[in-house]
């Protein structure tokens, strides 16, 4: 199989790939043959398709080079990201006598969204906006149906634990996983789940008082300290959202303020009510961090929603 049918099979099949090509060669002055890529077979044009694991196809003209150039074409499909690099001709750092370009083709990100409740349908259709590829999983068929979720590209009947014991090895930086459940017996379990995986963003929704009972939960479950600071609850940010479709944007913009480390007001990390009613201050900020925020409850009702 060649370069290009390899490159091709995997773009079909929504397969991560990176495909990294010699675009300039300058000889370095002062540094006389260790200086000319030339002198260590690297042509201009040259190309190298690098998968996420698994041997490369192709060579930019040395075994040096190929090596650094997939370490940095496999941290690219991690992100998503394209970008030109320079090097050595041996692939040394902070030299520039050999750019490359890596193209990224890295499949949508994943939004995996346990609970068929109201806020789901606008959570989906707020993702699918942005790029993502979204799954709807809840463990009761009445409610996991495509009829209620026609926005989702799967939705899955089971449990989340389980759900995510199938795809969770899947799961990266880019990926999100949303927690609307409201329920222990569903939501402590898939949390459980998804600190075991790599996903860059992981929310759950409830109220502060839901939250405090979860974390207690979560701790009886064995979860630390790291593990429940990678927990973004409650869900969103404090822009004063009320609806399901408001709450999707505060959601989105929370996953992509965390993406990019943008500093954003989270509701986990302020105090006071989520919906604060006419004439009642908003959240502030958290005086001892996100942590004493968890105790203490609002006038709203123990779903997160607003009170009637």
């Amino acid at each position: 199989m060649t370069l290009y049918e390899a490159l091709r099979d995997a773009l079909r099949a929504e397969e991560a790939v990176a495909l990294a090509t010699v675009v300039e060669l300058t000889p370095e002055e002062g540094a006389g043959d260790a200086g000319d890529p030339g002198e260590h077979g690297v042509g201009l044009g040259a190309k190298l398709l690098v998968r996420p694991v698994g041997a490369e196809l192709g060579t930019l003209g040395n075994d040096d080079l190929d090596r650094v150039v997939t370490r940095d074409a496999r941290a690219a499909l991690e992100t998503g990201l394209t970008s030109t690099r320079h090097y050595g001709p041996r692939g040394q750092a902070r030299r520039r006598a050999v750019a490359v370009f890596i193209e990224s083709f890295a499949p949508p990100p994943h939004m995996v969204i346990f609970g068929a409740v109201d806020f789901t349908a606008a959570l989906g259709r707020a993702a699918k906006l942005l790029g993502y590829r979204v799954t709807v999983c809840d463990a009761r068929p009445v409610f996991a149906t495509p009829a209620r979720f026609p926005m989702a590209d799967e939705v899955v009947v089971d449990w989340p634990d389980r759900h995510l014991a199938k795809v969770g090895g899947e799961l990266g930086p880019r990926d999100a996983v949303c927690v609307l459940t409201h329920d222990p017996k569903f939501d402590v379990p898939a949390i459980v789940a998804a600190l075991r995986t790599r996903v860059g963003y992981l929310g759950a929704m409830g109220s502060r008082r839901t939250h405090a009972e979860r974390v207690a939960r979560l701790r009886e479950a064995g979860v630390g300290e790291e593990g429940l600071g990678r927990v973004m609850a409650p869900i969103g940010l404090d822009i004063g959202a009320r609806t399901p479709e408001e709450t999707a944007v505060s959601v989105c913009a929370e996953m992509i303020a965390l993406r990019t480390g943008r500093k954003a007001p989270s509701l986990r990390d302020v105090e006071g009510p989520i919906h604060a009613r006419a004439g009642e201050a908003p959240a502030g900020p958290v005086p001892g961090g996100a942590d004493a925020a968890q105790g203490r409850d609002g006038p709203h009702l123990d779903d997160g929603r607003p009170p009637a």
